[in-house]
């Protein structure tokens, strides 16, 4: 249990680490400008994800970590709604249910 535990924190790491890319990103043009802290600080996020992802690797089968990806689309969805203001829509909701009832059959699997 503790290791899907550290699956969540690799997803929600990966998905702040992306919220924080688009927000160092937006509005830049030149190089330099890339250059900034939200996106350092998401790539700190995406290397703390990395680290937790691998070592729920050395501890579990693939079949059973790798489905958490998905959780880090659906984060990134809701954070974008929530954190940027962009528009949800029901199809984006129906994707949403779909994605996290798979990761549900996958996990659950015995």
């Amino acid at each position: 249990m503790r290791l899907y535990l550290l699956l969540v924190l690799s997803a929600f790491s990966a998905a702040g680490g992306q919220m924080l890319f688009r927000i160092g990103a937006q509005g830049r043009t030149a190089l330099v400008q890339f250059v900034n802290w939200p996106l350092a600080i998401g790539i700190g996020l995406y290397g703390l994800s990395t680290l937790t992802w691998i070592y729920a690797l050395s501890r579990l089968p693939l079949k059973n970590v790798y489905p958490f990806t998905a959780l880090t689309f659906v984060l990134v969805y809701a954070a974008a709604i929530v954190v940027l203001g962009e528009r949800p829509s029901w199809r984006g909701f129906v994707g949403i249910a779909v994605v996290l009832a798979g990761l549900y059959f996958i996990v659950t699997d015995r």
